[in-house]
């Protein structure tokens, strides 16, 4: 046995803690008992340990403060891009089929319409042709007509299975009641300008002539015009809808559009002058107390039943 003092570093077992020391000292016998041994070949651990499984949170967990709809999937951007083209595909299907049916009867479509917007009483005037490609290029521009009121639905359809993961319940429900709704004043704002304005303006642009010119209509100008107000009017006829939309969801208040109504009469006018192309000013002025009337009538309705 040898009698040099004993190294506390060579002493077996953990340090024994010191006296009037505050720290606390690891627990090294009971991590060992808790934590189960591991085998290893020199590169790493093997055996049976299974990695723990990654969690990921639910669809309906908020993340970052920005919640997810049910249903929602994140996918790679080619996958999106590749769904959008093939919906587009189904919607240009729909409107192609339309066209085609289309130019089967557009001749006697270019007649009822140019029959329809002159003034009655055999008082219309002949259409003429002035180019070669005239007739069938107007043509073609009725049977588009068709086409894209064959192809609309398909594209309201198309767009709502597009968006649908990542639409809320209540998106939803807005989208269904919405679209339907936008689609079937665009159709009255086509028929109102069928019906009204058109007949009106024409009516005029053959009168205000009356015994210093002959007025020639070219066919292709005057299916411009014609296909120009029937599109710019189903737009216009969305005002009540986007009124309705702002105001249900925040945007501002009945109180607010009815402050400001002078501000909305001067913009729609600006906006009718810049969109209907009329050096006559007639047109733009139909389109502008249209556009106002639908303003003023929609808060009247919203004023009468007190939302």
């Amino acid at each position: 046995m040898s009698d040099e003092p004993v190294d506390d570093r060579d002493r077996e077992g953990p340090p024994e803690p010191q006296e009037g020391s505050d720290e606390p000292q690891p627990a090294l016998a009971d991590a060992d008992a808790a934590s189960p041994p591991l085998e290893t070949d020199g590169e790493g651990v093997v055996g049976d340990h299974p990695s723990p499984e990654p969690t990921y949170p639910d669809s309906d967990d908020d993340l970052g403060g920005v919640s997810t709809p049910p249903g929602d999937e994140e996918m790679p951007l080619a996958d999106h891009i590749e769904e959008m083209v093939l919906r587009l595909a189904v919607v240009l299907l729909f409107a192609a089929g339309g066209t085609a049916i289309g130019l089967l009867w557009a001749s006697q479509a270019i007649e009822f319409v140019w029959f329809s917007v002159f003034p009655s009483g055999g008082n219309a005037p002949p259409p003429h042709v002035y180019q070669p490609l005239e007739l069938w290029l107007t043509r073609i521009k009725v049977a588009s007509l068709l086409g894209i009121m064959v192809a609309l639905p398909a594209f309201v359809y198309e767009c709502y299975l597009f968006m649908r993961p990542g639409l809320y319940p209540n998106e939803r429900k807005y989208y269904l009641a919405a679209v339907p709704t936008s689609v079937v004043l665009g159709a009255i704002g086509m028929l109102f300008s069928y019906v009204l304005v058109l007949p009106i303006l024409f009516q005029y642009f053959t009168y205000y002539a009356e015994g210093s010119a002959i007025v020639a209509y070219a066919l292709g100008e005057t299916f411009n015009l014609i296909i120009t107000l029937m599109g710019f009017l189903a737009i216009v006829f969305q005002i009540p809808l986007f009124i309705m939309l702002a105001i249900m969801m925040g945007v501002t208040t009945r109180r607010w559009l009815a402050q400001k109504r002078l501000y909305f009469w001067a913009a729609f006018a600006g906006l009718a002058f810049m969109f209907t192309l009329d050096p006559t000013g007639m047109a733009p002025i139909l389109v502008a107390v249209t556009m106002i009337l639908l303003f003023e009538g929609t808060l009247f309705v919203l004023k009468w039943v007190g939302r």
